[in-house]
């Protein structure tokens, strides 16, 4: 989805921001249901311009640490209040 938005609005912001179980494909290793590791994709992604975040308050309910994520994850303290400023700023919520 987020390749598509590109292809078609290059210049297009876009911030993907995970929580719960959505942190999962940024983990290091994470592969889809073919096998295929996500890591790939994503950092094709980060190279145009797109942003990662994890929520941090995922990380400490779940036992991870930031050390188990790929080079190209951020860490934002909360993802809802995240997603909220980011709204207040303007940006659009999308959910696939």
């Amino acid at each position: 989805n987020v390749r598509n938005h590109l292809d078609v609005d290059p210049k297009a912001q876009i911030t993907v921001v995970t929580h719960a179980n959505g942190v999962d494909f940024l983990m290091e290793g994470a592969k889809d249901r073919n096998g295929g590791e996500f890591a790939g994709p994503v950092s094709a992604l980060k190279a145009r311009g797109v942003k990662f975040e994890v929520c941090e308050i995922t990380l400490k309910n779940r036992g991870l640490k930031k050390e188990q994520f790929i080079q190209e994850a951020d860490f934002t303290p909360s993802g809802v209040v995240r997603l909220t400023k980011l709204q207040h700023q303007g940006w659009a919520y999308l959910k696939p």
